[in-house]
């Protein structure tokens, strides 16, 4: 089984999804999707799931500096129950403090263009979100 790492934003879902050894971390796509509609991203999901064998999600858990959890924390914390009510698989939150930054940094070290990095940040992210978790592991 695989485990899936999610980089939830409130327009797009960074999906990375990890080897079937559980050793690293691969970014697959971004989702973009309705906040609003909960159920929105369900479908691709749902196939992401199936097709990939994922047994695991990992959510990033954005915390404010100080340990806190404010509203995007909320809101990860809602989809992670979401994601485990409609596909029956375990969850687990995983702190993503600065992870959408060395993200950022590590395309600009690559000299990638602004509009080449917006499209690959939240896959990005979803990457180092799960191979954070995977490394710990």
């Amino acid at each position: 089984m695989k485990t899936m790492g999610l980089d939830v934003g409130s327009k797009t879902i960074g999906v990375a999804i990890s080897d079937a050894l559980g050793w690293t971390a691969q970014g697959l796509k971004t989702i973009y999707w309705d906040e609003s509609n909960i159920k929105s991203a369900d479908e691709e999901l749902k196939e992401i799931i199936r097709e990939h064998e994922v047994g695991k999600t990992i959510i990033g858990l954005p915390k404010n500096m100080n340990g806190t959890i404010g509203e995007r924390g909320e809101a990860s914390q809602k989809f992670a129950k979401h994601i485990e009510d409609t596909f029956h698989i375990p969850t687990v939150l995983w702190d993503e403090r600065l992870t959408t930054m060395a993200a950022e940094r590590v395309l600009l070290e690559a000299d990638m263009s602004r509009k080449k990095r917006k499209k690959v940040i939240d896959k990005m992210a979803a990457v180092m979100i799960l191979q954070g978790y995977l490394d710990h592991k």
